[in-house]
Order: C-alpha cells, then structure tokens, then sequence
C-alpha cells in the first residue's frame, strides 16, 4: 500500500478537471501504451478522447479513473496527483468524485432498474432508504421514472444504459467517463444516450467519452485524437463561457471511505 498521508487540498478549487503531464505508461515487453502526453480538461468539458484499437485511449481512462498509474510523468485529478495518493484515498476519489459508464451495462439480472441504481450508493453508507430515493431521483434525471421497477430483461439497450448512466450519477460525481457508451446499441438508442451524456454536461458535469466512433467523436464539443500511444490532434477546449458550469464539486480525498467497485477496464 502507498503511503497514507492526507495530502493538502489547498489549490484544488481552481484546478482543472484533468491534466496530464509528460505522462508515460510503459508495460512489460517494451509496450508504451502511452508516450509523453500533455492534456488539460477543464471543469465542466465535454470531451472525445478518440482512436482505433491500440493507440492508447483505454489507457487514458484508466488513468484518468485513478485505475492504474502513470510509469512517467504525472497524472491529476481536480488538482490531486494520484501517484501521491494512498490506496484508501484514490477509492475515495472514485467513490465520490468519479462516475464510471461502460459498453456493457453490467445490470444484476432480476434485479429492477431502482435497485441497480441505488447499488451505486452501496459504499457511501447511508441507509437504504435514503439509497432508494437518491436512485429514483437519478432515475428521473434520465428519464426513466416510470421504468423503475422493471428488470434488466424488461428494458431495451438504451434503456439499460440509461440505467448504467442513472447508477454512475446516482452520487453526484464532477467528473463521468463513459468507455464506448453506445458501442452496443442501434442508432436511435445511442443518440438517446448521447442526449443524456449532454444534458449532464450542460448541468456542469465534466464528461469524458472514450469511443473509436469518429463521427460521434465529431459530434461533441471537444475531439482529442489518439495514435500509438501520443495525442495527435486536439480540438482545444471550447470558447469561454460555452463550457457547463455550476455542476457538483469533488470532495476533498482526505475523507477516507470504502472502495466502490467500479470494474476493471482492459487496455
């Protein structure tokens, strides 16, 4: 385990969202799946990290999600450097700063909408009551209220991953990041949840979208393109004033709790 000393938060308001410095991430064999990359993601962005299978975009959301580490350089979070954070304070910053939305919905079979949702708030200790309401209430948020008590089996693909989304929100994190979230659904469905990525953003919720989906990459207000490893193009955050604002605030990571499982992602 790392060293367990809480680090200052002093700073952390006017830091952004993301930023990588000089980051490397080397792996046995000679492979760098990532090499020397700068990035800034300011808060309230809405941004594509974009490209095709190996070039390093699943990499960067593991980093980002605090899943793995940096073998180079440095790697923040709402101005914390993860390589400086022990075990129980990087699941802290998962648990209560980070929203994880994956291609496969991983729903519990035979367990309705409400309660997949509230599972998001297994870790945080609050009654199960209270769970309940804050997953009804997230629920509605995308628009799937009146599906609450429907199993997974009882839903279309859009709407388990709006149930997937529901769940990742369902703690109010600053920052989301969604791994090929239409990657398993038909066209309607993806725009759907398209739709509800964008609406949190415009609520002030940081979201990163990691998709080798150049046209949905296109589509969004920021398009960071990925190859073997290195940025290749950016499209700059968007102009002052267009980005969202106001959204929830991470908590600072001295506050020690539980691990929130949040899965692994492959590179």
């Amino acid at each position: 385990m790392r060293g367990n000393a809480e680090p200052s938060v002093a700073g952390a308001d006017d830091a952004p969202a993301v930023e990588f410095t000089g980051v490397g991430r080397h792996y046995p064999g000679g492979v760098r799946a990532l090499d020397g990359v700068d990035l800034r993601v300011e808060r309230g962005e809405m941004a594509a990290i974009v490209g095709p299978s190996g070039s390093g975009k699943s990499t960067m959301l593991n980093l980002v999600g605090t899943l793995d580490a940096p073998t180079e350089g440095a790697v923040r979070v709402f101005g914390h450097d993860v390589g400086s954070l022990g075990d129980d304070q990087l699941s802290a910053l998962r648990a209560r700063s980070i929203g994880f939305v994956f291609q496969q919905f991983h729903l519990a079979p035979n367990v309705r909408a409400l309660d997949n949702v509230a599972e998001g708030l297994l870790y945080s200790g609050v009654p199960l009551r209270v769970r309940r309401a804050r997953a009804a209430e997230a629920l509605e948020r995308v628009g799937l209220a009146d599906r609450a008590g429907h199993r997974p089996h009882e839903l279309s693909g859009g709407q388990k991953q709006r149930v997937a989304i529901a769940r990742a929100v369902v703690g109010a994190p600053a920052l989301l990041l969604a791994d090929e979230p239409t990657g398993a659904l038909d066209t309607v469905s993806g725009a759907a949840v398209l739709e509800v990525l964008d609406e949190l953003h415009r609520g002030g919720v940081t979201v990163i979208v990691i998709t080798h989906d150049r046209e949905l990459a296109d589509g969004l207000p920021r398009r960071v393109e990925m190859r073997d490893g290195r940025i290749v193009s950016d499209s700059g955050p968007p102009a002052a004033g267009t980005a969202g604002g106001g959204g929830p605030s991470p908590v600072p990571v001295a506050v020690v709790g539980p691990a929130a499982g949040s899965g692994e992602v492959a590179r």
